[in-house]
C-alpha cells in the first residue's frame, strides 16, 4: 500500500488547466522524484498534498485512508511537511525560535523553556549537520543556511512524507553531499521522500523513481534505472534540447570594465584585479561565501569599494550608488531575484520599463502607450510566457521571471551585464533559454560577468573563469586550462595562483 495516492487530480484557474487527472504514488522509504517544465503543474499538485490548495477533482490518500476536508494544519498531522525553494522563515526570529514554531505544543499563556528550546535547536541542527548558532537572528543568515534551517525543522515535525522543492538550488557543493547523506539516512527509517529538482543529475544520484508531468498532466513514471539524461528531458520538454550550451566564437572588443586591486571592507573583499571585455563572458566561481556576489554587490555601487579603482572603458570611476551604476552602463540580476530582482505584486509591463522611467517619461507623465509597447517587445525578444503583460510578475514561472528580470535591463541598454545565479532554479528549457539570451548579450558586444554555483554552466558559458576565495580572486582562467577539478582545488584553497 503506498504511504501516499494522488488520483485524477485536476486544478483549474480562469483561464488556465493547471492539472488534468494527474496521478502520483509515494512509497514509505522511497525517494521520488517529480519533474517537468516550470508551469508544468508541480507547484500546484504540491500544493494540493499540503493542504493549500483544494483541488476540483480527484482524492488523495495518506497511509491507505481518504483524505477529506484538507488544509496545511491537517497535512502537517498527516506527517506532512514541505521545505520550499524560498525558506520561509521569520527573519525577525532567532533560529531556536524558527524552529519552536509548529513544534512546541501548549497553551497560549504557557511558560517557555527557553534553554530546552535552544537545546532541542542545536539537536536538530547537529542532527543535519549545520554548524548554526540556535540564537542567531534569521536576517543574519545566508540562503543556504535558512535551507539548513528548514530542513531541520521538518525533522523536528518527524514527517512521515517529505516534501523538496529545489534544495539544493543555493547550496554549495560541498554540502549537497551532506543533503543526501541526511536525505538516505531519512529514506533508511521510512520516511517517504518527494524531491522536486532542475538539476537531473541529482536525480540519478539519489531518487528512486521520476514521475515527469508536461502541461498540467502526468506524462510517465519510471525508475531511475530504467530511463537516461535525454529520454528524460524530451519526456518534460517535449522536444530535444542539445544546444543547452550554445556553441560561441567569441569577438572580443575593448576593455568595458577593469578592476585594479579593488577592495571593500564591508563586503570582505579585498585586492581583486580583472578585466572583463565586450564580446566576452567571464564566469566566476567559488563556493558559497567565497565574495562572488559580495563583489557583484561591490560593482554596482551597493556596497562600495573603499580601495583601490574601477574603470569603465579606460576611465576611472567612483560607483557609489546603484544609480551611479547604471548611469555608468552597468546592469546587476541578484541572486534572490523574488526579493531583490523583481517586485511580484507589479505586472511585467512596469517591471521590465522600471529602470527607464526616466527616459520614458515626458513633462511628468509616462505614456502608457510607449511604455506597453517597449514592454511587449521585449517580452516577445526573450520568449517571457506570460498571460499577458499586465500579469503580476509574482505570478509568472521562476525561469519567466529571471527572464523579466532581464528584459528591464535591455530596456536600459546597459554595456556591462552583471547576472549573479541567472538559472537558479529554473526549468531545464528555460536554463537553455536564459543561456541562450546570455550568448546573444555577448554577441551583441555586451560584457557579461557571470555568476553561477553550477559548475557546467560556468563552464558552458565562460570564455573565462574567475576564482574567488575568502573574499579575493586568486585566479583567472582561460577557457582550455578551465576544467572542474582546476577550479575546485583553487575554490578549497589547495593551490594559489596569481591573478591573470
Amino acid at each position: 500500500m503506498p504511504l501516499l495516492r494522488a488520483q485524477s487530480i485536476s486544478k483549474a484557474y480562469p483561464g488556465v488547466q493547471a492539472l488534468a487527472d494527474v496521478s502520483f504514488e509515494l512509497e514509505a522509504g522511497e525517494i521520488h522524484a517529480l519533474v517537468g517544465e516550470n508551469g508544468a503543474g508541480k507547484s500546484t499538485l504540491i500544493k494540493i498534498i499540503t493542504g493549500a490548495v483544494q483541488p476540483d477533482g480527484g482524492r488523495l490518500e495518506v497511509d491507505g485512508q481518504v483524505v477529506g476536508e484538507h488544509d496545511p494544519q491537517t497535512a502537517r498531522a498527516l506527517g506532512i511537511a514541505a521545505i520550499y525553494q524560498q525558506p520561509a522563515l521569520f527573519n525577525t526570529l532567532t533560529v531556536a525560535e524558527n524552529l519552536a514554531i509548529g513544534l512546541e505544543r501548549g497553551g497560549l499563556w504557557r511558560r517557555v523553556d527557553w534553554a530546552g528550546r535552544r537545546r532541542r535547536a542545536g539537536e536538530l541542527l547537529a542532527r543535519v549537520g549545520a554548524e548554526i548558532d540556535p540564537d542567531r537572528p534569521v536576517s543574519g543568515l545566508s540562503m543556504p543556511e535558512q535551507q539548513w534551517v528548514e530542513i531541520a525543522r521538518a525533522l523536528g515535525a518527524q514527517a512521515k512524507v517529505l516534501i523538496l522543492d529545489e534544495p539544493t538550488a543555493c547550496l554549495p557543493e560541498q554540502e549537497i553531499g551532506q543533503l543526501f547523506d541526511v536525505l538516505r539516512s531519512l529514506k533508511a527509517e521510512g520516511v517517504g521522500i518527494i524531491y522536486i529538482s532542475h538539476r537531473l543529475d541529482e536525480l540519478f544520484t539519489l531518487a528512486d523513481r521520476v514521475t515527469v508531468l508536461r502541461d498540467g498532466a502526468t506524462v510517465a513514471t519510471s525508475p531511475l534505472a530504467e530511463i537516461d539524461k535525454a529520454a528524460l528531458i524530451r519526456l518534460m520538454v517535449g522536444r530535444e534540447l542539445s544546444a543547452l550550451y550554445p556553441e560561441r566564437t567569441p569577438q572580443l572588443g575593448e576593455v568595458r570594465l577593469e578592476a585594479q586591486q579593488l577592495g571593500c571592507a564591508e563586503a570582505g573583499l579585498a585586492d581583486i584585479s580583472f578585466q572583463l571585455r565586450a564580446g566576452e563572458i567571464l564566469g566566476l566561481a567559488g563556493l558559497v561565501g567565497s565574495g562572488r556576489s559580495e563583489l557583484a554587490r561591490t560593482l554596482f555601487g551597493l556596497t562600495p569599494a573603499d580601495d583601490g579603482r574601477i574603470e569603465i572603458s579606460g576611465q576611472t570611476v567612483h560607483i557609489d550608488s546603484p544609480q551611479t551604476a547604471i548611469r555608468l552602463g552597468l546592469a546587476y540580476v541578484p541572486e534572490d531575484r523574488r526579493r531583490h530582482g523583481m517586485i511580484g505584486p507589479m505586472s511585467c509591463v512596469h517591471n521590465i520599463t522600471l529602470a527607464v522611467l526616466d527616459r520614458l517619461a515626458h513633462h511628468g507623465l509616462l505614456p502608457a502607450l510607449e511604455e506597453e509597447s517597449l514592454a511587449v517587445d521585449l517580452a516577445r525578444r526573450l520568449d517571457v510566457r506570460t498571460p499577458s503583460v499586465y500579469t503580476p510578475t509574482g505570478n509568472l514561472s521562476g525561469g519567466n521571471q529571471q527572464k523579466v528580470a532581464l528584459a528591464r535591463w535591455l530596456a536600459a541598454a546597459p554595456a556591462i551585464f552583471i547576472v549573479d545565479e541567472p538559472t537558479q532554479g529554473v526549468d531545464v528549457g528555460a536554463k537553455a533559454e536564459i543561456h541562450r539570451i546570455l550568448a546573444d548579450l555577448a554577441a551583441a558586444g555586451k560584457a557579461v560577468l557571470l555568476i553561477s554555483s553550477e559548475l557546467p554552466e560556468v563552464l558552458g558559458l565562460s570564455d573565462r573563469v574567475g576564482v574567488m576565495r575568502n573574499g579575493r580572486l586568486v585566479a583567472v582562467l582561460d577557457k582550455a586550462e578551465a576544467t572542474q577539478e582546476h577550479i575546485l582545488t583553487l575554490a578549497l584553497g589547495h593551490v594559489e595562483e596569481a591573478p591573470a
